[in-house]
């Protein structure tokens, strides 16, 4: 068998495909199925099947779609509930891709409704291990209390892991390819390794999981600390159990303006500098200009499922490629339409005279938008009072406004977020951002 391994960067996302004599498999297939089709037109594979280890919440899936252009079977657990067609696939089933043969394991804990795929071909044997096992943790049990078919308890997942980690894949072999959904950077696990495979051997010796201790210690570990879980998680999972709209006729029906302005809310994902020169009253400054930068994330943490927003880029040349990471979360339904600026009436950041906050930090109010378990682990300011930016929107309006406010992060990506959020909350204040000079404080 022919495995390979696609990765989308912002969200830390893998996908695979599974390509033996002349067919192919593909797993947790991320928005736009093109690189796959490209995949297997250059393999001359004819595409058979698409899993679904488990509704995602990070990212939409194109699963819907690829089963509806190629008749591909779409396969996922009798327990996630699908609402399209697909035929279930849990402990005891396999199917066979050319030569290649996968089996189901249910491996519940990070959803009630998670399967591992074990494909074998001769003495060769990977797992596809969705978001239940990652190279050095595994996923986060606490994104089902609130969305999907099957809702659980964030305790009642954890003790579901550890089952699963103590149980189901001692039969599988040490030299065993452990291939997961997602990598370090995703808000599905708290600390994910920066290696994109591993075998399962290592994972036994290495991975905290594996470890012998009780179910009470097991489950201590793996609810303390999680990151926080941004607002569109649960909507995301919801589209997956539906299915997709297909995704060029979704965002096509987004209008785009040249030279134009807007009112309401509005995110801008051009560079924190430009944005900073001229920008409309009342934008929030995510920034997308590159491709490692989370946009996704922020773009899903700070703007709620179904909220109508305008987006401003850079240039006209930019709108595909907006429009499709706009649509890696599903958020295509409610982008009102896409702009370019007009020069008139734009808005100026004042720039922080640094040598005097540096010199006179108590005439300011320092912001700290980081996530708490940050914030728990370093301060950077004493003073600082802590307002993590996926709840700024919320809870600026308890931030005193009578001296200059001061906003940073850990680098500055956030910070601009955080301040044009504070610019467009708290209407009349003197706001800045540190930005990158955060770095002379650490």
């Amino acid at each position: 068998m022919k495995i390979k391994q696609f990765e989308y960067k912002p969200l830390a996302h893998y996908s695979y495909a599974i390509v033996s004599n002349g067919e192919m498999a593909i797993i947790d297939p991320e928005r736009d199925p093109k690189e796959y089709y490209a995949f297997a037109k250059a393999n001359d594979a004819k595409i058979t099947a698409v899993i679904e280890t488990h509704p995602h919440a990070d990212f939409v899936s194109s699963h819907l779609q690829i089963h509806k252009e190629t008749g591909a079977t779409i396969y996922n657990s009798e327990k996630l509930g699908a609402d399209y067609p697909h035929e279930t696939f849990d402990d005891g089933d396999s199917l066979n891709v050319g030569n290649c043969i996968l089996k189901a394991l249910n491996t519940p804990g990070h959803s009630p409704d998670s399967i591992t795929i074990v494909a074998t071909e001769g003495n060769d044997t990977a797992l596809f291990t969705g978001d239940t096992l990652f190279i050095g943790d595994v996923g986060r049990p606490d994104l089902r209390e609130k969305a999907g078919n099957m809702q659980a308890k964030r305790e009642e997942l954890a003790g579901m892991m550890y089952d699963t980690v103590t149980t189901k894949f001692n039969d599988l072999p040490d030299d065993a390819v452990v291939y997961p959904a997602h990598g370090a950077g995703s808000l599905c696990g708290k600390n994910l390794s920066d290696a994109a495979s591993s075998t399962l051997a290592d994972e036994r010796r290495d991975n905290w999981a594996f470890q012998k201790q009780s179910k009470e210690d097991f489950m201590s570990t793996i609810l303390d600390g999680q990151p926080f879980i941004p607002s569109y998680f649960g909507f995301d999972v919801d589209i997956n159990k539906a299915g997709a709209e297909s995704l060029e006729p979704a965002i096509n029906r987004v209008p785009f303006k040249k030279e134009a302005t807007a009112t309401g809310l509005i995110v801008d994902m051009r560079d924190e500098a430009t944005f900073k020169k001229g920008h409309l009253s009342g934008s929030i400054n995510i920034q997308a200009v590159s491709e490692n930068a989370k946009f996704e994330t922020w773009l899903g943490a700070i703007i709620e499922p179904e909220e109508a927003f305008t987006l401003v880029i850079d240039s006209e040349n930019s709108k595909e490629y907006m429009l499709n990471r706009v649509a890696k979360i599903g958020y295509e339904k409610q982008l009102k339409e896409i702009i370019t600026l007009i020069n008139e009436n734009l808005i100026k950041t004042e720039e922080l005279d640094l040598k005097d906050f540096k010199a006179n930090p108590d005439n300011y109010t320092i912001i700290d938008i980081r996530n708490t378990g940050e914030v728990e682990e370093e301060k950077f300011f004493e003073s600082a009072n802590s307002h993590p930016l996926n709840e700024l929107r919320d809870s600026a309006s308890s931030i005193e406004t009578d001296k200059p406010i001061v906003v940073h992060c850990a680098g500055g990506y956030r910070s601009a977020a955080g301040s044009s959020i504070l610019e467009r909350q708290l209407q009349g204040a003197t706001v800045y951002d540190l930005s990158e000079a955060i770095n002379d404080f650490k």
